[in-house]
């Protein structure tokens, strides 16, 4: 009987797709925040930033109407104006406030939970340690509601160096989108330095962050080669690659769909496991998924290690339209 090979060949190949993946509740709020905007008020809707970190999401709206800016300088008076998911520091409100901007905060709940503890710590007189990554969006809008009471660290041996004002009345916060392993590194340098830490029973890490990097790891050890769906500016994309790494995949790779893989990457690969960060639309993921049933492997199978079920209300500027 004639053996087929290429059936040989793709049986021993395997593509495991992590779950969860994709969209996490505070992206899918800003998405349908300015799909919802542009139903609403029309076309142009003035976006600061990118409303989240992927470029596609970008571009298709820039196709339907919406235009980003880096500064409300470029917004014309009286204009909507949408605030990405990241936040914005009080001086952008007031900016808009003063300019006659029609504002749609489309902040993620969970970053604006941390903005509330910048706040509640500053008012009490407490320095705090901000864990984050220097000129990030969301690190630049808590940095801004408590700018004389945060000390921005990046790295687990930034936290040396660190000198604050009273050494016993200090406390910590995080971006929302940081490596768990490396957060939980620097936490305990902190606590270490300064022992009578006005501590905090977690970090802000948010639950997708978490989520995506626990679902990453369990298909990583098992993987000749991660793919990581996800934009360069992305964090949360960014440290899936490195949590893949670390927790044992042979190689990981981020693309920002599927016509960045380069088939050099796949030879000698037969597991591969596929991911994407919080910003990514599925269908990317998908055609990665195609990209490599093309080029000799199996449909993908899923794992799914939580179930999330997450959801966050429209911004209230929007509840009432």
């Amino acid at each position: 009987m004639a053996v087929d090979r290429l059936a040989v060949m793709t049986e021993a190949k395997r593509v495991v797709v992590a779950a969860p993946r994709g969209y996490c509740a505070g992206v899918d709020r800003a998405v349908i925040t300015v799909e919802r905007a542009l139903e609403v008020y029309g076309a142009p809707v003035y976006v600061r930033k990118q409303i989240v970190h992927n470029r596609h999401v970008v571009e298709e709206f820039e196709a339907r109407g919406a235009i980003f800016v880096d500064d409300l300088a470029e917004v014309p008076a009286g204009a909507t104006v949408v605030f990405s998911a990241h936040g914005v520091a009080p001086s952008v409100h007031a900016d808009a406030a003063a300019r006659g901007l029609r504002t749609i905060d489309a902040t993620c709940p969970l970053v604006t939970r941390v903005h509330n503890e910048a706040k509640k710590f500053a008012a009490q007189g407490v320095d705090i340690v901000l864990i984050g990554h220097a000129g990030h969006e969301e690190v630049e809008g808590t940095t801004g509601e408590a700018p004389d009471s945060i000390t921005l660290v990046e790295r687990p041996e930034d936290v040396d160096a660190l000198v604050l004002r009273d050494p016993s009345r200090v406390t910590f916060l995080t971006q929302t989108t940081l490596s768990v392993d490396e957060t939980a590194e620097t936490i305990a340098r902190i606590r270490t330095k300064f022992p009578l830490l006005t501590d905090r029973s977690r970090d802000d890490i948010c639950y997708a962050t978490q989520n995506r990097q626990a679902a990453v790891k369990h298909i990583a050890a098992d993987a000749d080669l991660v793919i990581v769906v996800g934009s360069s500016n992305s964090s949360n994309s960014v440290r899936l690659v490195e949590v893949a790494k670390e927790a044992g995949a042979k190689d990981a790779r981020r693309v920002d769909n599927a016509s960045e893989i380069d088939v050099a990457w796949l030879e000698g690969v037969d597991r591969v496991g596929v991911t994407s960060g919080a910003s990514v639309p599925e269908s990317l993921v998908q055609g990665v998924c195609s990209f490599l049933e093309a080029h000799g492997f199996p449909p993908a199978v899923e794992e799914v290690l939580i179930e999330e079920k997450t959801f966050f209300g429209l911004p209230r500027e929007l509840n009432a339209r």
